[in-house]
Order: C-alpha cells, then sequence, then structure tokens
C-alpha cells in the first residue's frame, strides 16, 4: 500500500466491514471523517482509560493489542466499553494483512463485548513492522475504582493462572522451527496456545466481587516487575515465596533454551492481586475455573524480599523485559 492515511475505500471494506460489536453507551463511533467517539455513561459512573502499543513482536498483534489494554481497564476494577486504535503499517504492508488485522481485533472485541469506536490507520515509512495503539475506554461506579496503590500491609498477595504466558507464547510462534529441533510438537504448540489465557476480565470481575484491595496486570518485566511496581505504588513492602509463583513447565523449557528469565518475562494473562483474605479469593476464583495461588504478604517497611528455601533475596525494580533477548 501506499505511504498515506489508507483510502477511503479500503477503510471501508477491510476496516469498518470488519467492525460488528455495538455498544449502548457509544453514542458515535468510527465513520469516515469522524475524528471523535463519544461515550454517554451515568450520572454515578466514571470514565477510566488506558493505552497501551504492542511492538514486541507482528505476530497475532491484534488479538494481543486488545487483550493488553483491556487487561489494564480490568485491573481497576473498569467494565470495558470501547477502543480507539492507531495502526501504524510499513509500506510493503498488503491489504489482506490489514484485514486479517481488523478481524483479530474484532473478535478479540466480540469476546469481551467491546465496541471499536474510532481511530486512525496509515502506511508510513517510520515502522518496519505493524504497530498498534489500543486506547481503551471503561467504565466504574463512583467510589469503585481500584489502584495498584491499594495494598496495605497483611494483605495476602496473589497470582492468577501462571506467569510467562504472553511471551511463551510469542516465543514458541516466533521461533517455532528452532525450538522443534528441541522438543516435542505437541510441546510447542501448547505454548503457542498459552494466547488463549491471555483475558484477566474474568478473575477482575470475581475479585472485585470479594472485595480486593488492588489490582495489577503483569505485563513487561514480568512478575518480578509487577511486585516492585505494587509494593512501589502501595508504599508496603513484600515477603513473597518463589516456589509459590505458578508457571508452565512450557514457559519452564522455553525459557531454559534461550537462558532467560521466566520471573521477568512478560505475561499478559496473570494478574498480580492483594485481598485481605488470600484463600477466600482463590476459593471464589476457582468456582469460576480460574486457577490462582496465594505467593506471599504485603508487609510494613519498604523491603521487598523473595524467599526460595531459606535464601533471602531482594527484588529490584522493574529491567528490559526477558522478551527482546529472543525476538
Amino acid at each position: 500500500m501506499k505511504v498515506g492515511k489508507i483510502p477511503e475505500s479500503i477503510l471501508k471494506r477491510s476496516v469498518f466491514k470488519q467492525i460488528h460489536t455495538k455498544r449502548e453507551e457509544v453514542s458515535q463511533g468510527a465513520g469516515i471523517g469522524e475524528d471523535c467517539a463519544a461515550v454517554k455513561l451515568l450520572e454515578d459512573e466514571v470514565f477510566v482509560i488506558s493505552t497501551d502499543p504492542v511492538t514486541g513482536t507482528a505476530k497475532d498483534i491484534g488479538h494481543l493489542a486488545i487483550h493488553i489494554t483491556l487487561n489494564d481497564l480490568a485491573s481497576a476494577g473498569a467494565e470495558p466499553v470501547g477502543v480507539m486504535l492507531t495502526v501504524l503499517l510499513p509500506e510493503d504492508t498488503e491489504e489482506s494483512e490489514l484485514k486479517k488485522m481488523m478481524c483479530q481485533i474484532e473478535k478479540a472485541c466480540a469476546q469481551a463485548k467491546v465496541q471499536i469506536m474510532g481511530g486512525h490507520t496509515e502506511v508510513t515509512r517510520a515502522v518496519v513492522q505493524p504497530v498498534v495503539n489500543v486506547c481503551g475506554v471503561g467504565k466504574v461506579k463512583e467510589g469503585r475504582l481500584l489502584s495498584t496503590a491499594g495494598a496495605k500491609p497483611g494483605d495476602d498477595i496473589l497470582a492468577s493462572k501462571w506467569i510467562g504466558l504472553e511471551g511463551t507464547s510469542i516465543i514458541a510462534k516466533e521461533k517455532e522451527q528452532q525450538l522443534l529441533e528441541r522438543y516435542p510438537k505437541r510441546l510447542v504448540q501448547s505454548a503457542q496456545e498459552f494466547d488463549q489465557y491471555l483475558s484477566v476480565l474474568p478473575e477482575a470481575a470475581a475479585a472485585v466481587k470479594s472485595g480486593v484491595s488492588a489490582m495489577h496486570d503483569v505485563t513487561e518485566g514480568g512478575i518480578f516487575g509487577a511486585l516492585w511496581e505494587l509494593a512501589e505504588s502501595s508504599g508496603v513492602g513484600l515477603e513473597i515465596d518463589l516456589k509459590s509463583i505458578p508457571v508452565k513447565q512450557e514457559t519452564i523449557e522455553i525459557c531454559e533454551y534461550f537462558n532467560i528469565n521466566p520471573y521477568e518475562l512478560i505475561s499478559s494473562g496473570c494478574m498480580l492481586m492483594a485481598s485481605p483474605d488470600g484463600n477466600a479469593l482463590v476459593r471464589e476464583l476457582s468456582k469460576s475455573g480460574i486457577h490462582a495461588a496465594v505467593i506471599g504478604k504485603a508487609v510494613t517497611g519498604n523491603d521487598r524480599v523473595l524467599l526460595n528455601e531459606g535464601e533471602r533475596r531482594f527484588l529490584e525494580p522493574p529491567k528490559t523485559d526477558e522478551l527482546y533477548k529472543v525476538v
């Protein structure tokens, strides 16, 4: 496609025709010449807005982009309503690739009952692979907004599902042939399919009903980075049992192969939570078919300690994600 704004004909057939999910709150959505979207909320509701780009991979980028932003909204206790997209494409992009990307985005939105409200699509020499930035809009009742800063000393710290899901899936897709030289096909395929677990909307909804203190979705920097950010934001210390952190064997194998740390690997699909009664929350999540584990406690002071069979070491501020060492 040519450099510049996507032509109206392509926009109509490969972008707008892929958008089907609608929300009654959206009074003005995507359309030719429309630069803004409009959302109507009730008097006792507030907007929650988040934005995130996907730059680490071009595979299944539409799927990833939506889940990452909706997870941010969910971690605030908000119900996602709609998204605004900025799609930047390199000059050699075919229209069929744009259409496929929009189908991925619409599928992820339909699963979450979220409307694509508008955005901007452009071919530019500034990128060498597709870049999708998503601005998500959600709503929450006044007084019920959750913050990463809500953890209190004495709270249990929990992790939902498993760490490393997103990073493992990306690596397994990007490095499939290399991995097949060492591992059986079923392991590599299983790792690729971890992207089915990327949404944290179900556990966020269950946690909000159970009176969770704080939530933080585990993205770049992995579980170690998310733990640091939760503690820093809340002004608490941590005591975390390393062996209690849930991780899939496929993640361990792939991280071992590439000599990277699974605890510092991008982990969308895992929600970090603080709760006054972690065991009760684990039981509630289990009723919804969601695996979760208590991995430690919030404590007074500023020490953020990792415990591993009697060994104590301190958490460090988030580092560059391990994914970038591989892809």
